[in-house]
């Protein structure tokens, strides 16, 4: 074989290999944790807001507000006078699919599926329209 064509083989094989060699050691990405808090038990409800018939804001204890957004509509919570707010599985929500809103109606209680739930910090509960502040 010639010489040159023989060094063109092996340095092409070398830079080939070198496009195997590990890359640069990235630092390993923590998960991110969940903030403190977002969990709350159904007995320490005690008052709510809505605006519109989607997200019902409930006041926890004396300061904490979690905003609880709706899978869907759900009719007459935002004028009716009482709620009730039912868990699945224990008395303690952390997300959407562990609660669901109970709203009377002119054609019996609704039952509605909460999709997320969020604890608002103090900027976005003041934030907040008056109507929707409990």
């Amino acid at each position: 074989m010639n010489r040159k064509i023989a060094l063109a083989l092996t340095t092409a094989g070398l830079l080939g290999l070198g496009g195997l060699a590990p890359a640069a050691a990235k630092t390993p990405v923590e998960p991110t944790p969940k903030p403190k808090g977002q969990c709350f038990w159904t007995q320490n409800v005690n008052n709510f807001a809505s605006d519109d018939d989607r997200i019902v804001n409930i006041r926890v204890g004396v300061r904490d507000i979690y905003q609880l957004e709706m899978l869907g509509r759900c009719p007459d919570v935002d004028w009716t006078q009482k709620i009730a707010v039912v868990s699945r599985g224990s008395s303690r929500i952390c997300a959407g699919l562990d609660a669901e809103i109970i709203a009377p109606s002119q054609i019996g209680p609704q039952r509605c599926q909460v999709k997320t739930v969020r604890k608002l910090r103090p900027a976005e509960v003041a934030a907040l329209p008056k109507r929707a502040r409990p």
